[in-house]
Parts: structure tokens; sequence; C-alpha cells
């Protein structure tokens, strides 16, 4: 997608990540698990200080489009993927493979092997198309509910 910005985090962007967050969950995931699972996932409020301290500690991207927040994702220091949600109306336009390749090219800057994320059964296909591999299907367990998802590597 043109004009798409990605820039670094700023505490300011909280409150708009927190409702992408939300809105992307509720919606994009709806297709792969309950209602139950989403409000587990995302139950509303975030925890705003660990939020805000992790994402300040890791590699942190944030999409913009026209001035208004379309995506984010950010990476540990050891290639953890930890993040990356994109807005539902920009979907499959680019921006999270933007955030992804991003989050990437500093990982090898850091000297890792290998980029490691927990993918939802939504996100797989993407990750797979960018020749992450699942290393194992796990259950997580949220707020008592249990989520399936996949622990995924990409060696660089």
């Amino acid at each position: 997608m043109d004009s798409i910005i990605l820039r670094d985090y700023r505490s300011g962007d909280l409150d708009g990540l927190e409702r992408l967050f939300y809105d992307t969950v509720h919606t994009v995931n709806a297709a792969d698990y309950s209602p139950e699972q989403l409000n587990a996932w995302a139950p509303g409020p975030i925890d705003r200080a660990r939020w805000d301290r992790t994402l300040r500690e890791h590699f942190t991207r944030i999409a913009e489009h026209a001035g208004q927040i379309v995506g984010f994702g950010d990476l540990a220091a050891d290639g953890y993927l930890d993040r990356l949600y994109v807005h539902p109306n920009f979907q499959r336009c680019g921006v999270a493979t933007a955030i992804c390749g991003a989050l990437e090219a500093h990982a090898r800057l850091l000297g890792v092997p290998a980029v490691t994320t927990h993918a939802s059964i939504t996100a797989r296909p993407f990750f797979e198309r960018r020749g992450y591999h699942v290393v194992r299907e796990q259950q997580v367990e949220r707020a008592g509910v249990t989520l399936i998802n996949f622990v995924m590597e990409r060696t660089l």
C-alpha cells in the first residue's frame, strides 16, 4: 500500500494501539476463535504500564496512513516477535509485511540467528508465506480459557 509510514513507538501512541489491538482481535480473529476466546485474549483495557514498558524496551514499529495508526509490531532483543497487529480495514494491504520486514531486518542487525513468534491460527498462513515454520502447536490459557496458537520460527 502506498503512503504507509513506519516510525518508532512513542508512549502517546498507547491509546491508539489499545483500540487497534482490541478491534483487530475481535474482528480479524473471529473466524478462528470463539467469542469466549476473543474476550479472554483481548478483554478490554490492557495493562498500560506493562505494554508501554515493553513497547519502549523492544524494537517497535508503528505503521501510519494519513496520520492514523494502522498497525504495529515489536521485537525483543532475543529475536522474539511479540506483537503484530494490523487494523481490520488495512488487512492484506502490505502493512504487516512492511512491519515484519522491518522487525526481521532489525533482528539481523542484532545478530540473532532466528526470529520466533507465537502465531494465532489466523496469523499462521501469513508467517508461513514469510518462511516461518511451525515448531509446535500449543494451548495457552488466558483468564481460564484455552486458546491454540503456534510457536513459529524463521532462520535469518
